[in-house]
């Protein structure tokens, strides 16, 4: 290999330039981050409370008001999230204490849901690592490779109600109640999900005693099935749009998963500040240590980046449609497509 053979073999690419320039936007700002808890978790007790009284008025009020709620809660798991990442605070135990906090309201063990999403971000796109921390997504040719029965068990996990109502529901009132798959396998995982699941009784529990046992359920079992199908339908869109990016791990890309395989959700201003800027979530995936408060600042000093993998509220409707991933075309397809 000549010299110009190695200077180009060694050349950064321009997702490792585009990287190294996002990590000056990594510090957090600790007020900023105090005031984010604030505008969430202060709006959230007192709509909680709405709802609630308005029971005495009508249970249609309280479900309206339910939806605002969720959004909050949303919100709730979104600065878990970036706590999970250590993006929220400089300090490593503010970020996991906050998170083990959070993680009562949003009924999901910090420690768990963490090492999960570290896996997610670490295989993301990787036809070979699938299973941990994504929606189950299979090619054409697994697909074809099935029985009938698991065909049928497939087209069923892929169905919108169970994808965006059931499934969120089950995963976040019992399938976060013990580690999942792997997981299981590590006693910190355990410890986590135990502490949070006892401390989740102790303050549901208290909350029963002093507002009934019947009304807590009415009040905040619509809040968190709004709330765990909002999260579930963002996670959804963030990867499984038609130009997404899976391959063969001989020709995977950590940077190029991250910048091809995660979208621009691009929301109208009312969802962006509800869903925490997540949206942004190929520049998320580039450089996880962004504080999400600090990712508007990213397109600001990127505009270009505002384009790729960009999503508009009503294009992420037709998302719901593609359910196996086409190695051929490279793309996201519908059953009907795969079929021709």
């Amino acid at each position: 290999m000549n010299r110009n053979e190695t200077i180009g073999a060694i050349r950064p690419t321009p997702e490792q330039d585009l990287v190294r320039e996002l990590a000056r936007f990594t510090t957090p700002d600790w007020r900023r981050s105090l005031t984010e808890i604030a505008v969430t978790i202060v709006p959230l007790v007192i709509l909680w409370f709405l709802a609630w009284q308005a029971m005495s008025i009508s249970y249609l009020l309280t479900l309206l008001i339910a939806i605002p709620t969720a959004g909050l809660l949303v919100r709730v798991f979104l600065i878990q999230h970036d706590c999970g990442h250590g993006a929220f605070f400089t300090s490593r135990k503010a970020n996991d204490w906050l998170g083990r906090v959070l993680g009562i309201l949003t009924m999901t063990p910090y420690e768990v849901w963490r090492r999960a999403h570290a896996i997610h971000h670490a295989s993301s796109g990787n036809l070979d690592r699938r299973g941990i921390g994504d929606l189950d997504t299979l090619t054409i040719t697994e697909y074809r490779a099935l029985s009938l029965p698991r065909r049928l068990l497939y087209r069923l996990y892929r169905h919108p109600i169970v994808m965006f109502v059931i499934g969120p529901a089950w995963l976040f009132l019992l399938g976060h109640r013990v580690p999942p798959g792997q997981l299981r396998k590590h006693w910190q995982s355990w410890a986590s999900a135990m502490g949070t699941n006892l401390a989740i009784a102790l303050f549901f529990g208290g909350m029963m005693w002093l507002v009934g046992v019947q009304t807590f359920l009415m009040v905040h079992l619509p809040i968190v099935m709004i709330a765990a199908s909002i999260g579930v339908w963002l996670f959804y869109v963030q990867h499984q749009f038609e130009e997404t990016y899976w391959a063969d791990t001989r020709d995977w890309s950590l940077k190029e998963a991250a910048l091809h395989g995660s979208s621009h959700y691009d929301l109208p201003q009312p969802l962006r500040w509800i869903s925490a800027n997540i949206g942004i979530h190929h520049v998320h995936h580039l450089m996880s240590r962004i504080p999400f408060y600090r990712l508007p600042e990213v397109l600001a000093a990127h505009p270009h980046l505002a384009e790729v993998g960009r999503i508009t509220l009503a294009d992420s409707l037709r998302t719901v449609r593609l359910k196996l991933w086409d190695e051929d075309q490279h793309r996201l397809v519908s059953f009907r497509e795969a079929r021709v």
